[in-house]
């Protein structure tokens, strides 16, 4: 009651049972709270490059699942605003989600998602489909919509293991556009500016079957021939010891692969970079 909310007190919508989305509660009762109420006034466009965004994230499966990583660089404009931001984020135990855009309004979104899971699974007593996880993502992003117009866009990659999936569980990847369209990826997916030149270089190294070690190393050399080719990517920084986050997500949950495996990992492969540096070719068929 508008008493007990002006005392401190939550007021009685807080114990009226509804809806098991926590994004629609704070829609009707505290919108404001929401990261994509509008950050701007009505009319007025983001300036070009006065904003962090980030790039460039990926996802590829793999033997035992799914595979997720990003770099760890952040822009404005022409300067580099962080180099050791975190894109890569554990959404429950099967699922991660990583993003490109603006860096703010994406760690908002990333935290409010994570709630959201949380508690729809309190509510209802079990957790979102892997499907129905996707869905209610690309509805946060078509909230943002009039941000995006305005300059403020989220570009998430989604990756979850599906414990449910005919035949057996498997590692599953998600790309959304900045209007909140959903479309499901087959094999490995980027996002971000550099996200081309990764695609590329996946195109070349994927294949069915992968190991963890193998399926690590194709993500660091996707994400070394983004930064190679798009400046707002960022790659292994040697000297600062700051390295890609690379995580995976199998049947066992998710896990970040330690500093020291990424480390060894990098380290290795700019060692085979010095004697190809346009990197490894495709395998034989």
């Amino acid at each position: 009651m508008p008493g007990n909310h002006r005392a401190g007190l939550p007021d009685e919508a807080f114990f009226t049972p509804g809806t098991s989305s926590f994004t629609e509660f704070l829609t009707a009762h505290r919108p404001g709270l929401l990261p994509t109420a509008p950050a701007l006034p009505a009319g007025v466009q983001a300036a070009p490059g006065r904003f962090p965004h980030g790039t460039t994230v990926l996802a590829l499966t793999y033997r035992d699942g799914v595979l997720i990583a990003g770099d760890r660089r952040a822009t404005m404009g022409n300067l580099i605003a962080q180099r050791d931001l975190e894109k890569v984020h554990p959404a429950d135990e099967h699922t991660a989600v990583a993003f490109a855009g603006t860096v703010g309004l994406a760690l908002d979104m990333v935290r409010l998602y994570q709630v959201e899971l949380t508690h729809f699974e309190k509510v209802e007593g079990i957790p979102m489909t892997l499907g129905a996880k996707a869905t209610r993502l690309a509805a946060m992003i078509r909230q943002n919509l009039a941000q995006a117009m305005r300059g403020l866009a989220v570009v998430p990659l989604l990756v979850g293991y599906d414990l449910t999936a005919p035949g057996g569980g498997r590692g599953r990847i998600f790309a959304f556009d900045a209007a909140g369209g959903l479309y499901e990826k087959r094999h490995f997916h980027a996002e971000g500016s550099g996200s081309p030149y990764a695609r590329g270089a996946l195109k070349k190294l994927f294949r069915p079957g992968l190991t963890r070690r193998e399926a690590a190393l194709a993500a660091l050399q996707a994400l070394y021939d983004a930064a190679d080719d798009d400046s707002a990517t960022g790659g292994p920084d040697l000297n600062r010891r700051i390295f890609p986050v690379v995580s995976v997500i199998t049947e066992d949950g998710y896990e970040r692969l330690p500093a020291a495996e990424t480390e060894e990992l990098a380290r290795d492969m700019i060692r085979r970079r010095a004697a190809r540096p346009d990197g490894p070719h495709a395998a034989p068929d």
